[in-house]
């Protein structure tokens, strides 16, 4: 899978994690952020990953600064990204299984690497109403509506 990626200086220790077990999944990495001796601070790499989403360069994206908010209040304002900051593996996984997010925000302040990248492949291998089939009907419409809203 192309996966969009962008860090900034705050998380390059988790976003070089993250890219490592990814390139080792066999995933190929969109990398528009920070990097070593090259900073991008969130507000500059989040527009550059999200216009990459907007072109479709790639289908999903992990953003990652000191929390994932900053990231995550960025990449919402893109139309057709759907940006979530999560905090653990389970909500990783609901908000692709609810949401059909297809951005996940972390931070690198607050993920440790193992379990970062535990959140990762869930989300990448989540899709929508997986777990809840009962409510996919509702999730589907649901998911189509908040795609529609304009401001």
């Amino acid at each position: 899978m192309k996966i969009v990626l962008a860090a900034d200086p705050f998380a390059l220790s988790l976003k070089n994690a993250i890219v490592a077990h990814l390139k080792k999944e066999g995933h190929e990495i969109l990398d528009y952020g920070a990097s070593e001796g090259k900073e991008i601070p969130y507000y500059e790499s989040a527009v550059a990953a999200c216009r990459a989403m907007q072109k479709g360069e790639a289908t999903r994206g992990i953003l990652i600064c000191g929390t994932g908010m900053g990231m995550s209040m960025i990449a919402n304002r893109f139309k057709g990204v759907r940006a979530a900051v999560v905090e653990s593996v389970f909500a990783a996984k609901m908000c692709r299984a609810i949401n059909d997010a297809n951005v996940l925000c972390l931070g690198g302040m607050i993920w440790g690497d193992w379990m970062a990248n535990e959140a990762v492949d869930v989300f990448l291998k989540t899709n929508l109403a997986d777990g809840l089939e009962d409510l996919a009907g509702f999730l589907n419409q649901a998911a189509k509506i908040v795609d529609a809203i304009k401001d």
